[in-house]
């Protein structure tokens, strides 16, 4: 591998850092989520010098804590949000063509009861839904046929059901692979470097004083944007409201709650959306819907009353299955970076549009999802356009991804989907074995081995929580496989025992805390 990405993400010495930091750019990203890689990507392509930089890891904070949904906001039409609706629905299936593999199909089976409200005014939603996404599909099924599609749902009462597609993905992958096109356009991007202050000449910001890993510089740049997201407004104080809103998740294997599509419900108790799916292997149940009041400075974190909450979302919808607690083999909790509307709105009645504003200098974004970051960095970047005078890119939104040759049936799709141009890489690489699945999830031994070679892993909990998910699939964040992933990583990334062994520490302290069953009541 070689070229700027092999440099950067290797960190292969502090000189070529300090060189690269020394660089005027014309636009310095500050956030390494999904709307940062988006503005970084959009920058490099259209010609500009474009830097990110990421004080935590790449995907560390909502991105890769997200509900790993690419859909196109059926409740936001619900609420008359129907511009919203319609941008998502684009985004969806521009990602559906061009990111195979990383963005996949995903059918939806909402369950029907006798008595139950709302089915017409339901379909008549999924019919817009089709047009904007312009296919059609069958949406009402009988209780027979709804069994067929969703065998482990509560049978008393069924009338039927409601079915329907959108979209998944893992969205740490989705982050990383929109950076590796960045890179490839001539990008750079540096995690665990974050801004501290802004720099100004006159009433203009013109930079950024940098810091983080024994790194304290100044960063000179035409334009900054501000992609923090939830964390947005300290560095310049300005913009709208934020409201922090806390979701948080559950992860159970498959084989306790086996599901051939997603089933959505409305929960028992206050009549909020909650869905399971499959993913990676396992199944992913949410959301919660809270705000978020918790130090934003530290990782979010489920609670007690969360768990509780969601599982009791799924003794209802599968009571056979008899899920318990102890069923659970992970959780996690994001922050969303949503807009305050009025002042004592439920959380989930909040909308999901996202703003962007500018000073000299500088341009902010907040607000906005996963799904629409394309257009989100679009935004950005017409703004940044009034601030770079002589740059008169028309700003047209093409496909994120360029294609890639698909290596013939040798590259496997979702490989092809999550490491692009990097895929074949990934294969020579592999050891014998290694393109054997860890048992319990979709992950490859070899994925580890590339991630600890090519991806910037500073840190276990990079590799295994971000790089790959396996601590998140694998019960007790993946200690029973500890031995090997130490085989095929420490000597890619280049640690001696003892900082093996910190690392495993740390990661286990973590995990513990964000990714385990909370113990408070």
């Amino acid at each position: 591998m070689s070229g700027p990405f092999s440099a950067l993400w290797r960190r292969s010495g502090r000189a070529d850092l300090a060189e690269l930091l020394a660089r005027d750019w014309d636009v310095l990203v500050i956030g390494g989520g999904i709307s940062g890689a988006g503005v970084l990507l959009e920058a490099a392509r259209r010609g500009l010098q474009a830097l990110l930089v990421e004080r935590h890891d790449f995907a560390w904070g909502t991105s890769s804590r997200s509900s790993k949904l690419v859909h196109g906001g059926l409740r936001y039409l619900k609420d008359g949000h129907v511009r919203l609706t319609a941008e998502s629905v684009r985004e969806r299936e521009m990602l559906l063509r061009c990111a195979p593999g990383l963005v996949e199909p995903q059918g939806f089976a909402f369950a029907h009861y006798d008595g139950a409200r709302g089915r017409r005014s339901f379909l008549a939603g999924l019919a817009l839904y089709d047009v904007m996404a312009g296919r059609r599909e069958r949406h009402w099924l009988d209780a027979d046929e709804f069994l067929m599609a969703a065998p482990n749902v509560k049978r008393d009462g069924l009338a039927g059901g409601i079915v329907y597609t959108d979209a998944r993905t893992d969205d740490a992958r989705l982050v990383l692979r929109v950076l590796r096109e960045a890179l490839d356009h001539g990008a750079a991007a540096v995690n665990y470097l974050g801004a501290r202050a802004l720099l100004r000449s006159g009433d203009r910001v013109c930079g950024a004083m940098l810091a983080g890993d024994g790194t304290d510089c100044e960063v000179r740049a035409r334009v900054v944007v501000d992609a923090t997201g939830a964390w947005s407004g300290p560095l310049h104080g300005a913009g709208p409201r934020l409201r922090p809103l806390r979701g948080s998740h559950l992860v159970l294997p498959a084989w306790r709650l086996p599901l051939a599509r997603a089933v959505s419900l409305m929960h028992p108790h206050d009549g909020r959306p909650v869905f399971a799916f499959p993913w990676e292997g396992a199944t992913l149940v949410g959301t919660t819907d809270l705000d978020h009041t918790g130090d934003m400075e530290r990782a979010a974190r489920i609670t007690r009353a969360e768990v509780a909450y969601l599982m009791a979302a799924l003794q209802a919808q599968f009571p056979h299955l008899q899920l318990t607690d102890e069923d659970i083999l992970s959780t996690y909790a994001g922050v969303r970076p949503v807009i305050a509307g009025k002042e004592g709105g439920a959380p989930s009645q909040e909308g999901r549009e996202h703003v962007a504003w500018s000073s000299p200098g500088l341009v902010a974004i907040a607000g906005g999802k996963l799904t629409t970051f394309r257009a989100i960095a679009l935004d950005a970047l017409r703004l940044v356009k009034q601030q770079l005078p002589g740059w008169d890119d028309p700003l047209d939104a093409c496909a994120v991804f360029a294609p890639v040759p698909h290596d013939g049936p040798g590259v496997p799709r979702r490989l092809h989907g999550r490491y692009g141009a990097c895929a074949a890489a990934l294969l020579d690489a592999a050891r014998p074995g290694e393109l054997e699945r860890i048992p319990g999830t979709e992950t490859a031994w070899a994925e580890l081995r590339w991630a600890a070679r090519a991806e910037a892993v500073r840190h276990l909990d990079d590799l295994l929580l971000r790089r790959t998910r396996l601590g998140l699939l694998l019960r007790d964040g993946g200690a029973a496989h500890m031995d090997r992933i130490r085989a095929i990583c420490q000597p890619e990334l280049g640690w001696d025992d003892a900082r093996w062994a910190l690392e495993v520490s740390a990661y286990r302290a973590h995990w513990t805390t964000h990714h385990g069953l909370p113990h408070e009541h």
